[in-house]
């Protein structure tokens, strides 16, 4: 905690509660991305019947904060300002979904760190794609990234075009790469959002084989078919990826329907192109330690953060529901 946090929480804050557990936790900064994040984290909510926390974490909001002095912030006026960015979002809920529980969390401590703390008991942490100042549609040095490569729960990062703008496909799209216990975590979330939604699951296994890594779009099974036989058991082998994670989630939820495609191409663009017809995508997190910048996303989620059509879900490898 800097020296100007110091000053503003010893002349008016509260320290905030205990970390919840089994929640649903949104990042609400005051910006149009925040409050989309908002209403996306209580219908979450709603649905799974959990609380919800709204987290304002520092910077706090300062627009319309006037100066007690030049380069000085009015820190009455700061922490005022802060606490009704809480209190509209909390009112915004409670107009759109009756009688659900909300608790609202000011803290001094950086937005990013705060919400990766809060949220490890956290059934879902909601971001939006950006906040106040940034470019339209990047997360690039973002509390969002940052909470993204930092996650040791789901992440929802609400993305893509407005509810109005975009109709509801009905669709939880997973993608899942050759290691299915891996991706299990994932796939578990997919299910589980299809089935509080009332929606299918489209299950998008990505696969490359060396010799056809080159071609563009999904692989055609007719010309695997004139390929050695040797592609045509590679094929075979990892049909039998998507097949396994999907035969343990059919017992666990076998009202949910389920489409299985696999493509040869690259993940990433893979999964932008078919998020299109999406309401949300569901993939893990792979987590990697940068030797400069720390804890890194790898590249298909970096892609699918800047670039998705719908919401994006990041489950980490080790998480357990």
């Amino acid at each position: 905690m800097n020296d100007e946090q110091k000053t503003l929480w010893d002349y008016g804050g509260h320290a905030p509660g205990p970390p919840l557990s089994g929640h649903v936790l949104v990042g609400m900064d005051g910006s149009d991305e925040a409050v989309r994040a908002l209403d996306h984290a209580a219908e979450e909510a709603r649905v799974r019947r959990t609380p919800l926390e709204i987290l304002h974490g520092w910077p706090w909001a300062r627009h319309g904060v006037p100066t007690a002095q030049p380069g000085k912030v009015d820190v009455q006026c700061l922490i005022d300002r802060a606490q009704s960015v809480l209190e509209f979002a909390a009112g915004r809920v409670h107009e759109r979904v009756a009688g659900l529980d909300v608790v609202t969390t000011l803290s001094p401590e950086p937005a990013a760190s705060e919400l990766v703390r809060r949220g490890e008991g956290a059934a879902l942490t909601v971001v939006g794609n950006r906040g106040l100042g940034r470019a339209a549609g990047l997360l690039a040095g973002s509390v969002s990234l940052r909470v993204a490569a930092h996650c040791g729960s789901p992440l929802l990062v609400v993305r893509g075009e407005s509810e109005q703008g975009k109709p509801t496909e009905d669709t939880v799209l997973v993608g899942v790469a050759d290691d299915a216990d891996a991706d299990a975590g994932a796939a578990r979330f997919a299910f589980e959002e299809a089935h509080q939604l009332g929606a299918q699951v489209r299950v998008l296994h990505m696969c490359s084989v060396p010799e056809l890594s080159g071609s563009v779009g999904a692989h055609p099974a007719g010309r695997l078919e004139s390929e050695p036989k040797n592609l045509i058991r590679i094929q075979e082998s990892e049909d039998a990826v998507p097949r396994t994670v999907v035969a343990v989630m059919r017992e666990k939820f076998p009202e949910v329907g389920v489409r299985i495609d696999t493509v040869w191409r690259d993940a990433a663009h893979a999964l932008v192109d078919a998020s299109r017809a999406a309401d949300t995508v569901v993939i893990t997190a792979h987590h990697h330690s940068g030797r400069r910048s720390g804890r890194q996303l790898g590249p298909v989620e970096h892609t699918l953060l800047h670039h998705a059509h719908c919401p994006v879900a990041l489950v980490p490898v080790a998480w357990q529901p």
